[in-house]
């Protein structure tokens, strides 16, 4: 196991993501909301902004909050009853936070995101701007899935993508997740006493994915599964990732001063930036194309363009500029990119020569299917 002292240096933080899930902030007895918790919270993100570090948080919790008001014991199962809640709680969840803040003179700012949000370019930006603005202003942005208007999204611990997707939006030093999971293990160590925590994560690759758990609470879901999703996204814009339990007496300090708690995902240091990274992480791809064994080479080995050639098959109905899935001959994952044609078009002219494009559809359109600067090849396949 790797050892933590070389990994960080002390003062080298500016901005930090700091995220915390339901099962943390309420129990599965009452879902009351634990408000003791959230005060010393408070005081430690305090604490960082004397010493110059800007927070962003990242809350969720407005469903449970929603559901003690009306008198549920159990979240429904009817989406537009969980975006009920939602619109319900957020607003006592807000109240929440600023009840905690108050003692120590910090105003706070709702911001309510959903993956269209990040997916649109220019929305993308605009929130990118506002975030900023409210860090001038000396504000704490606090960030939750907008749940009343989303549907698709309302997957209970999607909350953990969507802190690395705002580490990312605003260029932080760090993300630190925070919850009732005390780290990483190589097992699981409810069924295993014997299972070893894993202080430092140097790569995540797809053995270390396959540790990660689907772990369920009431209110909460997610586990360790989203939280290593979330970790590798962080990580491939250069944002290294804490995982530790909230409960953890001065934690975030500790964290940041490199202290041995829970598990530390280690960033990229070469990551994606701006563009890129947008494209590989908060774009939902359309469609899946499948290519054959030369175009995986070109694209893998050398950074070229997809071209319609080396397309074999593809699944899906989805238009130009939209998010694609790149899958190679034994069904991995490559890459994700935005494609230069719509689906019927790339029907017609796959496994064709680009100087065949014009005389088959009737007009000429790109050379390629995908271009190499819109590309995002998965590193660790």
């Amino acid at each position: 196991m790797k050892e933590r002292d070389h990994k960080l240096q002390t003062g080298s933080f500016q901005r930090v993501v700091v995220k915390l899930g339901s099962a943390l902030l309420f129990s599965d007895g009452d879902h009351s909301v634990n408000q003791s918790l959230m005060n010393g919270l408070a005081s430690q993100i305090a604490l960082l902004r004397e010493r110059g570090i800007q927070v962003v948080l990242v809350s969720s919790g407005a469903i449970a909050l929603g559901a003690k008001t009306v008198g549920l014991e159990r979240p429904p199962s009817k989406i537009s009853e969980r975006q009920a809640l939602a619109a319900i709680g957020q607003s006592l969840l807000m109240s929440s936070w600023r009840t905690s803040f108050s003692t120590h003179g910090i105003e706070v700012a709702q911001v309510l995101l959903t993956h269209d949000d990040l997916g649109n370019r220019k929305r993308y930006l605009n929130a990118s701007h506002a975030i900023e603005a409210m860090l001038r202003m000396d504000v704490i942005p606090i960030v939750n899935e907008n749940d009343t208007v989303s549907v698709e999204e309302i997957r209970l611990g999607d909350n953990d993508r969507l802190s690395a997707l705002v580490s990312a939006l605003i260029g932080s030093d760090a993300l630190m997740i925070l919850s009732t999971a005390t780290a990483l293990y190589d097992q699981d160590p409810v069924l295993n006493p014997d299972a070893r925590r894993i202080p430092v994560v140097e790569t995540i690759t797809p053995e270390i994915l396959k540790m990660g758990s689907e772990g369920i609470s009431q209110w909460g879901r997610g586990g360790m599964f989203t939280k290593l999703e979330a970790a590798k996204s962080a990580s491939r814009f250069g944002i290294p990732t804490f995982v530790a339990h909230g409960e953890e007496s001065d934690v975030l300090n500790r964290l940041l001063q490199g202290e041995d708690l829970g598990t530390l995902f280690v960033a990229e240091s070469k990551g994606l930036k701006g563009r890129k990274h947008w494209i590989a992480f908060s774009l939902k791809p359309a469609g899946d194309i499948w290519v054959d064994s030369g175009a995986t080479m070109a694209l893998t080995q050398g950074g070229k363009s997809l071209l319609p050639s080396g397309v074999t098959s593809i699944k899906g109905e989805f238009g130009r500029g939209d998010s694609v899935r790149v899958i190679g001959p034994n069904g991995d994952e490559l890459g994700r990119g935005l494609t230069s044609y719509k689906s019927s078009e790339l029907q017609d002219i796959m496994g064709h020569n680009s100087s065949e494009i014009e005389g088959i559809l009737g007009y000429s359109g790109s050379d390629w299917v995908i271009h190499r600067d819109d590309l995002v090849i998965e590193k660790h396949r």
